[in-house]
This record gives C-alpha cells, sequence and structure tokens, in this order.
C-alpha cells in the first residue's frame, strides 16, 4: 500500500470535482471534507489498535436493566414527549441478500406491507393513538434515494410528516496506491466505485440536510435511530420518558439499546468502558489473539442492536465543534473485475464515545427482530407473529420464548 502525501489525494478530489454536474458541486465538496478527515486518519493518524488489557466491562450504572425503566410509571400527557421526538430509519441497504436488487425498504414483508409500509404504519398507529405529532425521517443512500422516493407519494394522506435525506457519497480506493479509482463524478460515473461510508455517516448528513435545524427549531429533543429492517425496532415509552424526565439525575445525551448474545450474534459488536468512557468494540478491532474471548457469551453477554437514542442539542454541538471522533472500519472488498479495493466506514454506535453522558439499556430480545437474509424474511412471514399497528408480536399460542434458526440454501438469494 502506497503512501502519498496527503496533497496527491486532495488533487485527485479536485479532478473528480471538475467532472461533477453543477448542481453536485457544493454537495461534494461537503462530502470530500469529511472522506478527508477519514482518510488522513487512517493514512497518517495514530494507529487505532485496542489495548486489550484496558477493556472493561461496562459497570451495572453504564447499562440500565430495562425493568428498571418499565418500574417508572409513565405520565398521563404522553403527547408531550413524544412531541420532543425524530423517528429515524436507516434506508441506504439494497435487498442484495435476499436476490433484491432494489431498496431492502421495499421488499414485501408481511401481508402485502413492506419494510416502509410498517414503519409507518408504526408511526401512524402511535401518531393517532396519543393524538402525537412524530415526524419519521429516511436516511437514503445514493443505492436507495430515487426508488425509495418513488414510492413516498403513497403516504401523503397517512397521519405522520415524512422527510428524507441522502448520506454521503465517497470513492472506493484502490488497494494498492490508496488513491480513487473513478475518474467521473456524478450518476455518469460507475456506480461501483462509488459508496454510501457506513450509517456511522449520519450525524454529518442530518446536520448538511438542514432537518437537524430545523427539528430544533421545532422543538425536538431526541432522535430514535435503528435500521429499517430491524422489525423490533419500535419507539419505547420507557426509554423515552427516562430521557425526557431523568429521576435525580441529568438528562442522557445518548442511549445505545443492547440485548444478550445467543450463539447466532457472538460477531456482533458490544459495549465496553475504554479509557474512563463507553465505546463501542466491533471485531474487527479485536487483536487476532483475542478474537475467541470477544466471540465468548459469558465473557462479552451482551451486544448493539443499533437501536439508539441521541440528544438532537448534543449532537448539534459535536457538529459545530467538528469535534465527532469515532473509529475508521477499513472495508477490504474485491470487485467484480477481481480488483482490490478499499472503503472507509464508521457506524453510528461507536460515536458513544463522544458523548458525556451516554449509557445502554439491556433490552429484550423482542427490540432487535432483523431480516437480513431469506430466512429471517420467512421467519416474519410465519405464523409465529401476528401484527398489530405496524409491529410483529409473538403470538401467545407460541410454546417456546426461542425462536428457530432458519438456515435456507444459496438458491434462495438468487
Amino acid at each position: 500500500m502506497n503512501r502519498y502525501p496527503m496533497s496527491v489525494m486532495e488533487g485527485e478530489l479536485l479532478k473528480l470535482l471538475d467532472t461533477a454536474p453543477p448542481d453536485n458541486v457544493k454537495e461534494m465538496k461537503r462530502d470530500f471534507t469529511t472522506f478527508l478527515k477519514l482518510y488522513w486518519n487512517v493514512m497518517f493518524g495514530e494507529e487505532q489498535s485496542i489495548q486489550w488489557d484496558n477493556i472493561i466491562p461496562p459497570s451495572e450504572k453504564s447499562v440500565l436493566s430495562y425493568d428498571s425503566l418499565q418500574a417508572r410509571e409513565l405520565p398521563e400527557d404522553m403527547a408531550s414527549l413524544l412531541n420532543k421526538l425524530v423517528v429515524v430509519k436507516l434506508n441506504g441497504g439494497l435487498g442484495s441478500s435476499m436476490g433484491v436488487s432494489g431498496p431492502k425498504c421495499l421488499i414485501e414483508v408481511r401481508n402485502g406491507c413492506s419494510f416502509l409500509d410498517l414503519a409507518v404504519e408504526q408511526i401512524e398507529h402511535m401518531n393517532r393513538t396519543y393524538g402525537s405529532d412524530v415526524p419519521l425521517v429516511l436516511m437514503n443512500s445514493f443505492h436507495t434515494d430515487e426508488e425509495t422516493l418513488k414510492v413516498i407519494p403513497k403516504y401523503s394522506e397517512c397521519n405522520l410528516k415524512l422527510s428524507t435525506f441522502c448520506q454521503s457519497s465517497y470513492p472506493v480506493l484502490s488497494k494498492e496506491t490508496m488513491l480513487p479509482l473513478t475518474r467521473v463524478a456524478g450518476k455518469s460515473g460507475d456506480s461501483e466505485l462509488w459508496y454510501p461510508p457506513g450509517h456511522g455517516d449520519i450525524y454529518t448528513s442530518l446536520a448538511n440536510s438542514g432537518l437537524l435545524k430545523s427539528f430544533l427549531a421545532e422543538g425536538k429533543e431526541y432522535a430514535f435511530i435503528s435500521n429499517i429492517d430491524n422489525l423490533g425496532a419500535s419507539v419505547d415509552l420507557s426509554i423515552l420518558s427516562y430521557l425526557l424526565q431523568p429521576a435525580n439525575s441529568a438528562p442522557c445525551d445518548f442511549i445505545m439499546e443492547v440485548t444478550n448474545k445467543t450463539r447466532a450474534d457472538v460477531k456482533g459488536g458490544t459495549m465496553i468502558q475504554y479509557d474512563g468512557g463507553l465505546r463501542l468494540l466491533e471485531i474487527a478491532q479485536v487483536p487476532r489473539e483475542h478474537v475467541e474471548k470477544f466471540t465468548s457469551v459469558s465473557q462479552f453477554k451482551t451486544f448493539n442492536t443499533n437501536n439508539l437514542w441521541v440528544s438532537l442539542t448534543a449532537m448539534k454541538s459535536l457538529g459545530e465543534s467538528d469535534n465527532l471522533d469515532t473509529e475508521i472500519i477499513v472495508n477490504n472488498k474485491t470487485l467484480a473485475t477481481g480488483q482490490n479495493v478499499v472503503q472507509l466506514e464508521t457506524a453510528a454506535g461507536a460515536a458513544i464515545r463522544n458523548f458525556d453522558r451516554a449509557l445502554g439499556v439491556n433490552v429484550p430480545r423482542s427490540r432487535y427482530q432483523p431480516v437480513k437474509n431469506t430466512g429471517d424474511l420467512l421467519l416474519a412471514m410465519s405464523n409465529l407473529y401476528g401484527l398489530e399497528g405496524g409491529r410483529l408480536q409473538l403470538s401467545d399460542r407460541r410454546q417456546f420464548p426461542k425462536l428457530p434458526l432458519i438456515k435456507l440454501g444459496t438458491s434462495f438469494t438468487q
């Protein structure tokens, strides 16, 4: 891997800007500014290694039990709390793992409803039940934006405000030179040579879209962020109440929902105490000799569901100070042409290290129901579940609390 001076990368990006459509130049300049920070940190910054012996399991004070939050009495006027909330769904992914070339959010899940239909129905049902005004926001990527926008008009009569914004787009790098492979910007270029840089981009992209400023002006205080394919990620009133009406403590800026690991989750990122604060530890950061310990259910008992509750004010402050610091994922991939490439990405949960008042909440497994493949989809479609207000509810006729693990052959992903 070559290590060219930063001026070489800056020159390559300027060449790309020269090929961009005029109405995209400002947006691309903004994206490239953030990209250059990631690039500099990877190429010239301090090594992002974890000192294994310095890792401490989070204390009981750092990870609250879900039962303790549910034991708190909810306010009678729940609408006043809900009106301070924004729901954000991460909608950047395609349905490739299920043989679908379009946005994953448009795949039918149950009763003719797609992931997006269910997300809309959840918020609409909640707004109708409590008389609240909770908006739904979709963070699209350039992979999903166009097709998603085509279906948005069907929700125009629904009882919710629906907004979208598009996350950043970065150039794929040659693994050998660590410089962009593409020579053309925008839609006229090869889309395989551009990529959305992971959901950690939400903090920058939400601010750049202008939506963060608008929501704060409307009196919104928190965002509930989750993957659109997690059918268990609905608004939890107990967590929201804790955030907005804390008992004998300062308001919390960041909550990460974690849940107990099973053998199927051993590779999931886990919350740790490190250098006096909370962090998200991903398997890619673990030294090879400690991977077995990381995947141990007894040593690291919980993992990140990617259900996150974030203070909008704290998010704005971090953006203004240009102080957002997250671990960078160096994602090595191979293109269809056989060329080895690198993508620099970040994860939304990794931002926990930037918030002084951050906590975890150990939630039940029902809040983590991802549909990652056709086996998961078959389970969601089955009569193990019913559908109520856009939410999957486990049938009370189910004799066993644990769900079956369905594994289908590769022919079901074509």
